[in-house]
């Protein structure tokens, strides 16, 4: 092996060719002042559909930005060709901070979150009364990443002509979440489709439910010039639907102001990625009486003093059992 002293000729020192050519390398990352701001409406293998101004404008991540990954509804800037005419390219080379994020894990011992939709203000939760039957453990799990990503939920019940809503109502009473009840018909009639908008007016929305809800439909009522393929037949035996939204997509809601976010149907909600202490930001009652809790507690353990702050009157014990319930829901299989 050879080793040089402290008086080396320069002849003697060996350097690695740059097969890129000759500029040097640098960490210097370029400021692009000039770069135009935008929203990601969809991404698919690696390029991103995005909104500058009043374009639709297919652009690539930067590789400055290593692995950060931009989402449906991250607000980036981009440089390059933004004309948004057929195959252009544009870079996107920042990503703001999120407002809001939804989360979720393939399962509850996967370690790894995928972030499905960035800055929405609600989160949407679809589910049918019946034809499937409605699944509760997987509601309160899309609940609690509604609440653990700073997203408020809005309760979508769908297929009212087939059975009552009033017995899973009656389970998120003491959550005060918002709620539209619709059928088939009112759906045809547009009379379901207006009531959904005005709780959307204004506001960036997210779409979740499980495969044969009818949300899809849904959003295709909402937003009838952006229609993709609706929901195939339920399973007989599963009682579960074929998925047809493949991936993410944000729709601009007509008139209203608004977004709505399509986001693929689920089968599960793991929620590895949930702190406990992040939910309980969601219940303003509760959130007082955890000061005397022993550190990381649980909120459902021996020493949780939020027994006593009920206890003492300053809260409904029903809204501690439903906290209680929801992140029970992380320890249990939304399949069950």
């Amino acid at each position: 092996m050879r080793r040089y002293g402290k008086h080396t000729d320069e002849d003697d020192i060996r350097s690695r060719p740059n097969r890129r050519g000759n500029r040097p390398r640098t960490h210097i990352r370029p400021k692009h002042e000039d770069a135009a701001e935008g929203m990601v409406l969809t991404v698919d293998r690696g390029r991103l559909t995005c909104l500058v101004e009043d374009r639709v404008v297919t652009a690539m991540k930067a590789r400055e930005l290593g692995r950060k990954a931009a989402v449906v509804g991250d607000r980036v800037a981009l440089v390059g060709d933004l004309s948004g005419r057929k195959d252009t390219l544009a870079r996107i080379v920042r990503i703001a901070e999120r407002t809001s994020v939804l989360r979720r894990t393939a399962d509850d011992d996967d370690p790894y979150e995928r972030v499905v939709v960035a800055n929405a203000d609600r989160l949407a939760v679809v589910t049918a009364l019946a034809d499937p039957e409605p699944r509760p453990r997987l509601i309160d799990r899309c609940l609690v990443a509604a609440y653990d990503g700073g997203l408020e939920p809005l309760l979508v019940l769908t297929k009212s002509d087939l059975a009552p809503p009033d017995k899973l109502l009656e389970l998120y009473g003491d959550l005060d979440i918002p709620y539209v009840v619709t059928s088939r018909v009112e759906l045809e009639s547009g009379e379901a489709v207006e009531r959904v908008r005005e709780q959307l007016d204004g506001r960036i929305t997210a779409f979740v439910g499980h495969s044969g809800v009818g949300k899809t439909t849904l959003v295709n009522a909402l937003v009838p010039e952006e229609r993709r393929r609706t929901t195939g037949h339920v399973n007989a035996v599963t009682g579960r639907g074929r998925h047809t939204t493949t991936s993410a997509l944000a729709l601009p809601l007509a008139g209203a102001g608004g977004w709505v976010i399509d986001t693929p149907g689920v089968r599960s909600f793991g929620l590895a990625h949930v702190d406990p202490s992040r939910v309980i930001h969601a219940f303003p009652d509760l959130e007082p009486g955890t000061e005397g809790c022993p550190r990381a507690c649980s909120h459902d353990e021996p020493d949780c003093a939020l027994d006593d702050w009920v206890a003492q009157g300053h809260a409904d014990p029903a809204r501690l059992y439903s906290l209680r319930r929801l992140l029970a829901s992380r320890e249990r299989t939304d399949s069950d």
